[in-house]
C-alpha cells in the first residue's frame, strides 16, 4: 500500500474520511462504502446508571460502566468547593495504580469564585484555572482534589508535556482595565504534575485566543491551536527543550506555494499538503486588544487559514488537530501533521450531523483510535470514536437531566458539550468532562475487546 493512500467511511449515502492510524510510516489502502455505527461489535448505546449517584447520566455500550467525581460545588481536600465549567484535562501516572488528573475550568472573568483564591493566583479578578485530582484506578476512588493554578480566564483546553506538566490555555483576550482584569490574558501557563505553578504566562508562546497544545517528544516543539472563525496553527520552538519559560520562536503553518491557503472548504481527504512555517515577529503585545493580531501577522506572511481549531494530540509521530466547524458541511474536520515529512493531511471530515457534529477535544486511545468530543447542535452530545479501520461511531452520549438531586442542579444538560477526554496511563479508565453543570466521568470496560 502507498503511504499516501487513504480510506473513507460513511453513513447512509454520505461519509467522512479517515486515514488509517496503524503505522506512523504507512497508511492503509483505499476502501469505500457505508458502515453504520450500530453495526459495531460494541452494540447499541443505552442508558447506564452512575455508580456514584445512581442517576442515568450517560448512554454507553453493553458491558461499560462509569462513576462521576469532582462535580461543581463538591468540597475538595484543600477545603475549597470545586469550580465550575470543566474543560480540557490530562492524566499522569504518579504511583502504582494512581492517576493524577489536571483539569481546566473555563470560568470567565465575571465569575471569580472564592475557591480560586486558594491556589497560585495570576489575576485576582479572574476565576479560571485548574484543579488537581488523584484517582485510584484499582478501586475507582477519588483520593484527593485541590485548586492548582487560578486567576486565569477561560481556561479551555491545553495539552500534556513529555517532561511532566500540563499546559493550560486561555481562550480569551481580556485586557487589563476595560474588562476589570488586572493583568492581560490570552496566554499559556504551565502547571507541573508536582509542586506549585509559577502563575506567570509563557509570553513567547503568543498572546491570542488559545485552545489546545500538543508536544512532539522528539523535538520538544509545542503545536498550538487557535479558536477563531479564521484561525492559524502555530508551533513554538523553545530555546531549550522542556524549558518553555526560557523563550523561543513562534511560527504559523503555511501551505507551500499556496499563500493564504483556506483549509475550511473543498478539501480532499488523504491528500498530503507540503508545509512551510511563517515567523511571528510579535507574538506578545499586552497592550493590543485585537484577538487576531498574531493571526494577521501569519496571514500576511502566507499562513494557512483554519476554521476554529480546537483539540490537539500527539501520537504515532503525528500531531492530530481538530477544526470544529471546518468542512463543506461546517461540522468538523480532523487533520494530521507529520513533522518529519512536513505534510498536513485531512483525515476526517463530517458530511452530516448524524455522522459527527462540531468536533472539539481529542485524545488517542491506548490502541490508536481517536476519541473526539462533540460541542454543538440541538441533539444530545456524544463522545465519538474514529477507528484505525476507518469507521466512526459513538462511544457515549450525554443523558444529563437533573431535578435537584445533586447540589440543587436543575435542567436538561444533554446538549451541553463534552470535553477533556483522556485515558488513565494504565488504559483502564477513560476520563471525560461534562462542562455543564460540571462533572468528570470515569468510564471503564473491556477496552481491549472493543479495540480501543
Amino acid at each position: 500500500m502507498e503511504r499516501r493512500s487513504f480510506l473513507t467511511a460513511g453513513l447512509a449515502a454520505a461519509a467522512g474520511s479517515l486515514v488509517s492510524l496503524s503505522s506512523c510510516a504507512r497508511l492503509a489502502g483505499t476502501r469505500r462504502g457505508p458502515r453504520l455505527p450500530s453495526e459495531r461489535a460494541l452494540g447499541p448505546l443505552s442508558p447506564v446508571r452512575d455508580d456514584t449517584t445512581g442517576l442515568p447520566l450517560l448512554w454507553l455500550p453493553p458491558g461499560f460502566r462509569y462513576l462521576t467525581l469532582g462535580w461543581t460545588g463538591d468540597p475538595q481536600t484543600d477545603g475549597t468547593p470545586t469550580p465550575s465549567s470543566h474543560d480540557g484535562m490530562a492524566a499522569f501516572a504518579v504511583g502504582a495504580g494512581r492517576t493524577r488528573l489536571i483539569r481546566n475550568h473555563e470560568v470567565r472573568l465575571a465569575v471569580a469564585p472564592s475557591a480560586a483564591r486558594e491556589g497560585t493566583v495570576y489575576d485576582p479578578a479572574a476565576g479560571g484555572g485548574t484543579t488537581v485530582l488523584d484517582f485510584d484506578t484499582a478501586t475507582g476512588a477519588l483520593l484527593s482534589s485541590r485548586i492548582g493554578l487560578t486567576g486565569t480566564s477561560v481556561n479551555c483546553a491545553g495539552g500534556r508535556t513529555p517532561w511532566g506538566s500540563w499546559l493550560t490555555c486561555e481562550e480569551t483576550m481580556d485586557q487589563a482595565g476595560p474588562t476589570r482584569a488586572t493583568r492581560p490574558h490570552g496566554y499559556i501557563f504551565e502547571v507541573p504534575i508536582d509542586g506549585v505553578p509559577t502563575g506567570e504566562p509563557l509570553a513567547a508562546m503568543g498572546r491570542f485566543v488559545h485552545e489546545a497544545t500538543a508536544v512532539d517528544p522528539a523535538t520538544g516543539i509545542v503545536y498550538e491551536t487557535e479558536d477563531q472563525l479564521s484561525s492559524g496553527l502555530y508551533r513554538f520552538t523553545p530555546k531549550e527543550r522542556g524549558l518553555l519559560a526560557a523563550g523561543g520562536t513562534l511560527e504559523m503553518l503555511a501551505i507551500t506555494r499556496w499563500p493564504g491557503y483556506d483549509t475550511r472548504r473543498t478539501q480532499v481527504a488523504g491528500r498530503p499538503l507540503p508545509v512551510d512555517w511563517v515567523p511571528i515577529e510579535r507574538p506578545d503585545d499586552p497592550a493590543n486588544p485585537d484577538p487576531a493580531a498574531v493571526f494577521r501577522q501569519g496571514l500576511a506572511g502566507g499562513g494557512a487559514i483554519f476554521g476554529r481549531l480546537e483539540g490537539a494530540w500527539y501520537a504515532e509521530g503525528r500531531i492530530f488537530i481538530v477544526s470544529t466547524n471546518g468542512g463543506d458541511a461546517k461540522l468538523g474536520q480532523v487533520f494530521a501533521y507529520d513533522p518529519q515529512e512536513q505534510e498536513l493531511t485531512l483525515i476526517f471530515e463530517s458530511p452530516a450531523p448524524q455522522v459527527a457534529r462540531n468536533l472539539d477535544n481529542i485524545c488517542v486511545s491506548p490502541r490508536g483510535a481517536l476519541i473526539v468530543c462533540e460541542d454543538g447542535g440541538p441533539q444530545p452530545q456524544r463522545v465519538q470514536v474514529l477507528t484505525r479501520d476507518g469507521h466512526i461511531f459513538p462511544l457515549a452520549q450525554n443523558n444529563i437531566v437533573l431535578d435537584g438531586q445533586k447540589h440543587a442542579f436543575k435542567g436538561d444538560f444533554r446538549t451541553r458539550e463534552f470535553a477533556g477526554a483522556t485515558f488513565s496511563p494504565d488504559g483502564r479508565w477513560l476520563f471525560v468532562n461534562a462542562q455543564s453543570p460540571g462533572m468528570t466521568f470515569a468510564i471503564t470496560g473491556d477496552w481491549a475487546s472493543a479495540g480501543l
